[in-house]
């Protein structure tokens, strides 16, 4: 009888560590990206994924103790990732644009940035008199696209990658593209060939993080975004990846 009650008092330790041990574990949050977008998001040669909106995430797993998992996909596979809950948020300077809230929710925006309509040197084009009928390239789902296909005469021609816009412009199969400023910057040293220089207004608010409509984090993941603000933290990221 004793040996017994000793068998079920190790059982019920056993079953109520497994419990606690659940318990106390980080959770663990994907967060989907797409990594063709530097400063905010990009690989290096490792393969590992870096940038400005990776660092806010790793931050925020730090502040809110959950365990980061990163997953690389195309930008406009992002939301339908979101919304089938394969990721659990996307940061990938994503803008909250209206069509996109009627499908996830989106906290306060971090980071306030601009565009540019990036052409071949010396071509002399620009969104005037020679515009219509011109090809103008954006990366497929962002609010670019969005913008330029709202341009009265003008073919948007949507690519998946950064890259794929850049060598679009550079092989005149484009007369331009929209991209994100500090974005193109980061390819300007290697394309002497290109302007980078005209700014461009896609009414943009800025980029937040998306989340489901469903997730309990957005309540907290405002909270943290709030407090980084304040500390000064966001601040010194920008220096970072933009200064």
């Amino acid at each position: 009888m004793k040996s017994f009650k000793t068998f079920l008092s190790l059982v019920i330790i056993t079953v109520l560590s497994c419990v606690l041990f659940a318990a106390c574990s980080p959770k663990t949050l994907v967060m989907g990206t797409s990594a063709d977008y530097p400063p905010y998001e990009f690989k290096e040669q490792s393969g590992e994924i870096v940038g400005f909106d990776v660092d806010i995430a790793r931050r925020l797993a730090e502040k809110l103790k959950f365990t980061l998992e990163i997953e690389d996909m195309n930008f406009d596979n992002l939301i339908p990732a979101l919304t089938e809950g394969t990721v659990d948020f996307v940061m990938a300077g994503m803008s909250p644009t209206e069509e996109r809230k009627q499908q996830v929710n989106f906290t306060e925006i971090y980071y306030k940035g601009s565009s540019i309509l990036l052409t071949r040197r010396g071509s002399n084009f620009t969104l005037g008199d020679n515009a219509p009928g011109a090809k103008i390239g954006a990366q497929k789902g962002s609010t670019q696209a969005s913008a330029v296909g709202k341009l009265e005469g003008i073919e948007l021609v949507e690519m998946d990658r950064i890259g794929n816009l850049i060598q679009g412009v550079k092989e005149n199969q484009l007369q331009g593209a929209v991209i994100e400023a500090t974005v193109a910057q980061t390819y300007a040293a290697s394309n002497p060939d290109l302007d980078f220089s005209v700014p461009f207004d896609t009414g943009s608010q800025g980029s937040a993080i998306a989340l489901p409509k469903d997730s309990p984090h957005l309540e907290s993941f405002n909270k943290a975004l709030r407090e980084m603000e304040e500390n000064g933290e966001i601040t010194e990221l920008i220096r970072k990846w933009f200064g």
